[in-house]
């Protein structure tokens, strides 16, 4: 925004810190000056020396000394220079103050403009003690440091979301290739090859507009029952699992909330269909629960399985990370389920957690606002 140039917040200080100075100086001076006028009169008068013979009335004449319009002769020129005086030193202390002031200002200002030109990794570091211009600062770094996190991690996105995407690209340009140099071969295999890169790229595509969506927040908001789409979410995923020799367990309370019915439905197929995926060979469990607070509702989806790590549990939130070691098998999806699962919850002023289990498996909890009572009715 172009603004026109102004005064200096500095040569504001510098001004009011004057300002002040001078009328508290000429208040003083009034006050003293109104003291004086008080306590000595315009004339002053005293009576001649007589003698004890004299008789006479009582004359009586103005005295010699000081008076009223000998004080204002005096005291007029020196409340002058006064004043000047403190004018002088209001302006020269108020621009020396108003500078030690401003001076952490100034640093966060550089900061900023740092900030503008693209450079993330600078940190203002204010010294001493808390103030305000302390909490600005100490602020201004921690939203430098998760602006800089964020942009890092969309850079990474990115540059994981275009490999992904390249790879069934590159694997049907060389299937048509294929085709196109060897007419005689039977395309029939080529078909089905490439129906199938053609469905993943899609799934792909759909997960990250859905991704995009969700953390824009562009949704509407309604009253949702989290136990009914827990319920529809493993009806759905039930022949999967039955397929897998799973058993899928639901259970819970009625769990009331304020959300998108679709991107919750989404959230919770994800974490039921990433707990059927990564589970056992055989003899599985998916354990899928509700439960209410006074302030949110918890879906939990609980998973046996290998043991895993912390550290590794730790980074498969991340886009495009399957885990290494985790059970894979043609369902391993575009490694959008777990992130997809984050945004929405997020999205709905949530979280996700995720806990390894101590006998294997994984323990998969989402916190949500509980809805307020009357959006129950």
């Amino acid at each position: 925004m172009h603004r026109a140039p102004g005064w200096s917040v500095r040569l504001k200080l510098t001004l009011s810190y004057a300002g002040f100075l001078m009328v508290a100086g000429a208040l003083l001076l009034a006050t003293v000056w109104r003291f004086l006028l008080h306590y000595v009169p315009e004339e002053i008068y005293t009576a001649p020396i007589r003698s004890e013979r004299d008789l006479s009335p009582e004359p009586s004449w103005p005295r010699s000394g000081p008076n009223r319009s000998d004080l204002v002769e005096a005291f007029g020129p020196k409340a002058l220079a006064v004043l000047v005086f403190l004018l002088m030193f209001g302006l020269v202390g108020g621009w020396i103050l108003a500078g030690v002031m401003l001076a952490p200002l100034t640093r966060i200002t550089h900061a900023t403009r740092l900030a503008a030109n693209g450079s993330l990794a600078h940190r203002i570091q204010l010294e001493g003690r808390k103030d305000e211009f302390r909490e600005l600062a100490d602020a201004f770094d921690t939203m430098l440091a998760r602006l800089e996190a964020h942009v890092a991690e969309q850079q990474r996105f990115a540059a994981n979301a275009s490999h992904e995407l390249r790879t069934p690209l590159a694997i049907t340009q060389t299937l048509l290739d294929v085709a196109r140099n060897d007419r005689n071969h039977d395309n029939g295999e080529l078909v089905d090859r490439l129906h199938y890169v053609n469905t993943r790229a899609i799934d792909l595509t759909e997960a990250l507009l859905l991704l995009s969506r969700a953390d824009q927040r562009s949704f509407t908001r309604e009253p949702v029952d989290l136990s009914l789409i827990a319920e529809e979410a493993t009806e759905t995923l039930l022949p999967l699992a039955e397929k897998r020799g799973l058993t899928i367990e639901t259970s819970g309370d009625i769990t009331p909330t304020i959300g998108s019915h679709a991107l919750l439905l989404q959230m919770t197929t994800n974490l039921v269909h990433n707990a059927i995926v990564h589970n056992l060979p055989e003899q599985g469990t998916v354990s899928v629960t509700t439960s209410v607070h006074p302030k949110t509702v918890v879906l939990t989806v609980e998973n046996t399985g290998e043991k895993l790590s912390p550290q590794l549990v730790s980074t498969i939130v991340e886009p495009f990370q399957r885990g290494t070691g985790r059970i894979r098998d043609g369902h391993a999806g575009v490694g959008l389920g777990l992130a997809i699962v984050t945004s929405i919850a997020q999205a709905h002023d949530g979280a996700l957690t995720l806990t390894p289990r101590p006998d294997g498996g994984l323990r998969a909890t989402v916190q949500l606002p509980a809805a307020p009572p009357e959006a129950d009715r």
